[in-house]
Parts: C-alpha cells; structure tokens; sequence
C-alpha cells in the first residue's frame, strides 16, 4: 500500500514538473537528435529509468529464487 502512494507521489510530481516546463528543447545523443517538448523529454527519461530498475530488481529476484531451487 506504501509503495502504491509513493508510486502515486512521484507520477504527480513528474507530471505537474512535465506540464509547467513545456518549452521545445533539442536532444543529441551521438550522431542522432530531435526536437520535442521538454515535457516529453522529462516522460520519457522518468519510464526508461523505471524500466531500468524493474529489470535489475526482478533479475536480482530471479537470481535469488533460481539458487533456491537447487
């Protein structure tokens, strides 16, 4: 339930930080760049470091639960 209302906590805060900083911005990442709304911009590095960390968690996860079974 805790980390149901902190989950809630940081999406709130995330999107009134996304919503308030809406200005075009330009992203170069080695050879490759775009422009897009920093809002966007904001979203999608927030997903990717969620996505990041559920992975390293559960893999971490699977390892403990894999060396149980032995």
């Amino acid at each position: 339930m805790v980390s149901i209302i902190l989950l809630l906590l940081v999406l709130a805060v995330v999107i009134i930080f996304s919503v308030q900083n809406a200005a075009p911005v330009k992203v170069s990442f080695f050879s490759w760049s775009f422009e897009a709304s920093l809002a966007i911009v904001i979203f999608l590095a927030v997903l990717s470091g969620s996505i990041i960390t559920l992975i390293l968690l559960y893999s971490g996860r699977l390892k403990n639960y894999l060396r149980k079974q032995r």
